[in-house]
């Protein structure tokens, strides 16, 4: 379904909890003329979407087996509808069938950020294709959104993501993203901890509960760990070369 035919309650569940206009507004989005059918969607979009981490070896040989049936055009209707369980399941499948040519389309998703939960997907799908677009794409992301605290999307996947090719390829291309990596997790927990105090004059009845809230919290780490990605990537090879 197109963004445009949506109403406020609709874009809620599809994902776009956050709207804003972003220095990728210009970009065109890949978009379906007409919407998916219930039917599609419970043959290509609701077996899978909560499936995409799946790691398993039941998991990896049912995708095996499932893959040839993958068509381009089930690829592009999931990632031409409006929501992020399409576009997440349209990401993965184009990961394990290697459709390296449908990078930009998945990359202007990226960067748009229109609807939350898919940009992990997106991320693991540029990293998986390990292509000059692909570590464009995050360098563009992370410039911006990095300096945008208040719009806190996908930031650590994509930085994480970039790692990961930096790790395989012997690049460094992360290092010029650390100082703007540290300001927003530090500027994420100084605003945690500020709402914490602000709810402890808002709810006085509540001031001890909130206190022991403040006194757990925990710097959120800035270290990068990509042990996870290298893990899904190495499943997500074991479909595509199945």
């Amino acid at each position: 379904m197109k963004k445009e035919n949506l109403s406020s309650i609709q874009l809620h569940s599809a994902g776009a909890i956050i709207q804003h206009k972003s220095h990728f507004e210009d970009l065109v989005t890949h978009v379906n003329e007409t919407e998916i059918s219930q039917t599609f969607r419970e043959e290509w979009v609701i077996p899978f979407y909560l499936e995409r981490n799946n790691q398993s070896e039941e998991w990896i040989k049912k995708m095996i087996q499932l893959k040839p049936k993958i068509s381009e055009d089930i690829i592009l209707q999931n990632l031409g509808d409006f929501n992020w369980r399409t576009r997440s399941t349209g990401s993965y499948f184009a990961c394990i069938k290697k459709a390296t040519h449908l990078e930009k389309i998945i990359g202007t998703h990226l960067l748009k950020s229109e609807v939350c939960y898919a940009g992990s997907e997106y991320a693991l799908t540029l990293a998986s294709f390990n292509t000059e677009h692909s570590v464009s794409c995050f360098n563009f992301y992370l410039e911006y959104y990095l300096t945008k605290p208040e719009l806190y999307f996908d930031q650590g996947s994509v930085i994480t993501a970039l790692k990961y090719l930096d790790e395989i390829n012997n690049t460094d291309q992360t290092e010029k993203h650390l100082k703007n990596w540290e300001d927003l997790i530090n500027w994420r927990n100084q605003k945690q901890f500020e709402n914490l105090e602000h709810l402890k004059k808002m709810i006085p009845d509540k001031i001890e509960d909130l206190e022991k809230q403040i006194q757990a919290l925990k710097p959120t780490t800035t270290i990068i760990e990509t042990a996870y990605i290298h893990k899904a990537i190495e499943s997500l090879t074991r479909i595509i070369n199945g």
